[in-house]
């Protein structure tokens, strides 16, 4: 029986998954692979089947929670919900004040993790090879998409829940960058503020509706073509670089629905280009710092991992 510690852990794996899927450009599903809890995430959201369903319709509470690995479940959702409702803001305070620093954390973090999951294949071939620069340019084409408008209607909040929830649990492709895409990023984080609870509603049944249906097929993928997948997925996290490089400058503005002016499309630059074009501190040192941040957490979360599949 796994111990409270664990679960803790667990927890704390949820919170930096919450954490992830706040910010348009990082990936919960990325923080899942890089603490070793990616594929029991996707067996457990499998177990939602025909059988575990006529367990909760004869209202056999505990075997429903044994089979759908309750415990790890709980304690992962628990820590996603936790970062949702109290560091939205901080996020996005962050993302305001001190953009520079915080996507330069998220590009070293997103590199190194990439590379160690490329530990996991064994053996290297055209395949994989070819999967990791596939992943790769289409997680580039991906972050490279425009933000659209979009219908304001219910059902059209539960579909981009749907899809959101898919790229939520893809390496590197962040559900809330294609809730920007999709024209719902905006609602969603509103809805969490006041507390919307009819949006927040059919947008969590679409996400459910999404993530039983895709999990079961990139569980299908690992069994199948393990390491050409394992080659996909990094791939992706890879081409996520695009969204999160530090310096860009605005090439065109939306209007917000409360009247703000928002960015629209933006551009990358080299520090020296972000310093003449946008006339603002390109703060390398805060980047560099905030790179190796994001490196030292993952090969401590790695080392950390390591010890506890010893103990």
């Amino acid at each position: 029986m796994k111990s409270l510690q664990h679960y803790f852990l667990n927890y704390l794996r949820g919170m930096a998954m919450g954490a992830a899927d706040i910010v348009p450009g990082v990936s919960g599903g990325s923080i899942a692979l890089i603490t070793g809890i990616y594929q029991e995430l996707l067996e457990s959201i499998n177990s939602f089947n025909k059988a575990t369903f006529q367990l909760l319709l004869k209202m056999e509470w505990k075997k429903f929670y044994r089979a759908v690995n309750g415990n790890f479940l709980l304690s992962l959702v628990l820590g996603i919900l936790t970062s949702v409702f109290t560091l939205s803001k901080l996020i996005t305070y962050l993302m305001e004040a001190h953009p520079i620093p915080l996507w330069s954390f998220f590009c070293g973090l997103i590199l190194v993790s990439a590379f160690i999951i490329l530990r996991e294949i064994k053996r290297w071939h055209l395949g994989v090879v070819v999967s990791v620069i596939a992943g790769t340019l289409i997680a580039w084409w991906i972050t490279d998409l425009p933000p659209t408008s979009s219908p304001e209607a219910l059902w059209f909040t539960f579909v981009a829940g749907a899809i959101a929830i898919c790229a939520m649990i893809l390496p590197g492709i962040s559900g809330s960058f294609i809730l920007l895409i999709l024209g719902k990023y905006e609602q969603v984080m509103q809805a969490l503020s006041e507390r919307d609870i009819l949006t927040l509603g059919v947008f969590a049944l679409g996400c459910v509706v999404g993530i039983l249906s895709f999990s079961r097929l990139i569980s299908w993928l690992l069994r199948r073509l393990f390491s050409t997948t394992i080659g996909l997925l990094s791939g992706f996290m890879i081409g996520s670089i695009n969204k999160l490089w530090p310096w860009k400058i605005v090439t065109q503005y939306r209007t917000s629905s409360s009247g703000e002016e928002k960015p629209f499309l933006t551009e990358n630059l080299l520090p020296e280009a972000y310093w003449e074009q946008v006339g603002q501190e390109p703060m390398i040192g805060w980047a560099i710092f905030g790179f190796l941040g994001g490196i030292i957490l993952v090969l401590g979360i790695d080392l950390l991992a390591a010890y506890f599949k010893k103990s």
